[in-house]
């Protein structure tokens, strides 16, 4: 709830490192103060960090450290996107799978600018418990992991997967996807159903891989998916986006982010799913499989910023016949 402390009373903060004087209020009433707008910073309270939606509603005490963050550079400043009250500025997801190695693998993750990866929950080699990690090469400290149930062919398998991800690492928000058959890797609709209304109700917060199906979005939503993520074609085909249509009515009909999953092959793949007005793209083997991943990487990055800006520029109408861009009257 908000301070109810009187407004003439005075706190002594740490802000952004320094000393600082503030009225008794919540954080928003704070960022306001400073001549911020409280939709377009970041702020991490006490070592937490703080939803855009509940800086109303947390209230700063005496002796408080806060950090108040926002983006500058990069032509998209303010442009961040959210999924279960957690701010990105990158909206490009990549895997961890196909590198030559973990080296490759984290370089080419620095090159991309993303700040998620997908992981996936495998058993520890027992036989070499000194042998690489994921972990010794990509902080999760400073890249947000996002555990996934890439392999899973039932709802049960994917469950139970999340559940040991979630003891390993805590990790809440996390990918799902079920399986229905090798050959195509699509998802079998009904078992992600199952899993994501059984993870949403044990306080996951599911990012869904599914069809490119506007009433299967809908469903995940309403069953608890935090995202949905239809795939564009199959996963690591590289075919690109297969049903532009199909993704734009899932966009245009969602209440949380869409993301393209699986199928992006080259950088004009990811700028196609960011002018439909999707919210981020996830990819790995587009990468991963590049003569060069690490130039790879750093395409599918501007890629991704392209097609955001020419989304929000709003793309002009097509016509039917030509429309000179000169006037014709007046030719000598």
């Amino acid at each position: 709830m908000a301070s109810q402390t009187s407004p003439e009373q005075t706190l002594t903060l740490t802000l952004n490192g320094e000393p600082h004087r503030a009225a008794a209020g919540s954080i928003a009433d704070l960022v306001r103060s400073l001549e911020l707008d409280p939709a377009k910073v970041a702020v991490e309270h006490n070592g937490l960090i703080v939803p855009r939606s509940a800086l109303a509603d947390v209230a700063i005490a005496e002796g408080d450290t806060l950090e108040i963050v926002h983006f500058v550079g990069g032509g998209q400043d303010d442009d961040t996107w959210s999924v279960a009250g957690r701010t990105f500025r990158s909206r490009l997801i990549v895997g961890t799978g196909k590198y030559k190695d973990f080296a490759q693998n984290a370089a080419a993750l620095a090159a991309s600018g993303a700040e998620i990866v997908t992981v996936a929950v495998r058993r520890v080699n027992v036989s070499d418990p000194k042998a690489p990690m994921l972990t010794d090469f990509i902080d999760p400290k400073k890249v947000t992991y996002l555990p996934n149930t890439a392999g899973c062919f039932t709802a049960e398998d994917a469950i139970r997967t999340l559940r040991l991800a979630r003891e390993a690492g805590g990790w809440d928000l996390v990918k799902l996807e079920v399986l229905g058959e090798a050959k195509t890797l699509y998802p079998d609709m009904r078992e992600t159903l199952k899993a994501t209304e059984v993870l949403a109700n044990e306080g996951f917060l599911p990012m869904v891989y599914c069809t490119d199906d506007p009433i299967a979005a809908k469903q995940l939503e309403s069953a608890g998916a935090v995202a949905v993520m239809p795939l564009g074609a199959p996963i690591g085909s590289g075919l690109g986006i297969q049903n532009r249509v199909t993704i734009r009515l899932i966009v245009e009909g969602a209440n949380v982010p869409v993301l393209v999953d699986a199928g992006v092959g080259t950088a004009s793949d990811a700028a196609v799913a960011m002018e439909l007005g999707c919210d981020g793209v996830l990819m790995n083997t587009a990468i991963a499989e590049a003569k060069d991943p690490i130039r790879m990487a750093r395409a599918m990055k501007a890629a991704v910023e392209a097609g955001r800006d020419a989304y929000l520029a709003g793309r002009m109408g097509t016509r039917k016949y030509a429309d000179p861009s000169s006037p014709l009257a007046g030719l000598i």
